[in-house]
C-alpha cells in the first residue's frame, strides 16, 4: 500500500515539473520576442527618421572625421599666418641691415679706372712736326748770286743771277699757270712764264730744256726744267725775273722774296 501511494505521488510530482518547464520556457521564448520586437521598433523608427540605411554609429563616425580634419586645418591656417600686420609690412631694423642685398657693392664705391692714353703713331708725329710748305720757295736753292738787279754795262739787268753747275734743276717759285714756255727772244733763250693769279708773273731763262708746257698747272717747288746757257750767256746760269701787273713790267726780285720769306744776298 506503501509503494502504491509513492508510485501516485511521483505521477503527481512529474506532470507539474513539466509544466513548470514549460512555463519557464515561454517565458524564455517571450522575452526574446520582447526583445526582438524592440529592436526591430528601434531600426524602423532609425530608418524612418534618417531615410538612410545605414547604422548612426558609422555616421557619427564620419561627423567625428570630419570635424578633426576641420580642427586640424585651422590649426595649420593659424601656424602659417603672420603673428601681426606690423611684422609684414615694417620689417624690423635689425633685418634690413643684415641683408647682404642691402650692402653697397664694391663696383659702386670703387673709382672707374681712367682709360688708356693712345699712344702716338709715328705717322701722327710726322704730321705734328711737319711744317706747312711754303707759298713761295728759291727757284735754285743753294746757288750762288753773280748779279742782282739793277743797271750792268750801260743797260738794265732786270733780274737776279742763280749760278750751279749745268743740268740743274730749276723749281717753280710759287704756284700758278704756265703761260708761255720756249724760246722767248731778246736773248732770254729757252723761257718759262708763270702766271700767279695774285697781278705778278715770274720769268726763267736760259733753260737747257723744259718740262712744262702751255696751260700746264704747277706747285710751288715743282721742277719746270733744267739750267742752260741758251740765248746771250757767258754761261750755265738761271736768270729770274718778277713781272708786276703784265709781262715784260720787271720789278727787283730780292725785296719781292724777302717780303715773302725768302732772303737773298742782293
Amino acid at each position: 500500500m506503501q509503494e502504491d501511494s509513492n508510485s501516485r505521488d511521483d505521477t503527481r510530482i512529474a506532470p507539474a515539473r513539466h509544466r513548470l518547464r514549460r512555463r519557464g520556457r515561454g517565458l524564455v521564448v517571450g522575452a526574446v520576442a520582447l526583445v526582438a520586437v524592440g529592436v526591430t521598433g528601434v531600426s524602423a523608427a532609425t530608418l524612418s527618421r534618417h531615410d538612410s540605411p545605414e547604422p548612426a554609429v558609422v555616421s557619427l563616425d564620419a561627423q567625428a572625421r570630419a570635424e578633426a580634419a576641420g580642427r586640424a586645418d585651422r590649426s595649420t591656417r593659424e601656424s602659417a599666418a603672420p603673428a601681426s600686420p606690423s611684422a609684414t609690412t615694417a620689417p624690423s631694423p635689425a633685418a634690413t641691415t643684415a641683408s647682404p642685398s642691402a650692402r653697397p657693392t664694391r663696383t659702386a664705391t670703387t673709382k672707374p679706372r681712367p682709360k688708356p692714353k693712345p699712344t702716338p703713331t709715328a705717322t701722327a708725329t710726322v704730321k705734328r712736326t711737319a711744317k706747312p710748305k711754303p707759298s713761295w720757295v728759291v727757284p735754285m736753292k743753294g746757288a750762288e748770286i753773280t748779279s742782282c738787279y739793277g743797271q750792268r754795262w750801260g743797260t738794265l739787268h732786270a733780274g737776279i743771277d742763280f749760278a750751279m753747275p749745268a743740268g740743274t734743276p730749276i723749281h717753280a717759285a710759287a704756284a700758278g699757270t704756265v703761260v708761255k714756255a720756249g724760246d722767248a727772244g731778246d736773248g732770254y733763250g729757252n723761257s718759262v712764264f708763270i702766271d700767279h693769279g695774285n697781278g705778278y708773273l715770274t720769268h726763267y731763262a736760259h733753260q737747257s730744256s723744259l718740262e712744262v708746257s702751255v696751260g700746264d698747272k704747277v706747285a710751288a717747288g715743282e721742277v719746270i726744267g733744267y739750267e742752260g746757257a741758251t740765248g746771250d750767256a757767258t754761261g750755265p746760269h738761271l736768270h729770274f725775273e718778277v713781272h708786276q701787273g703784265q709781262m715784260w713790267n720787271q720789278i727787283d726780285p730780292a725785296p719781292f722774296l724777302r717780303a715773302r720769306g725768302i732772303d737773298v744776298a742782293c
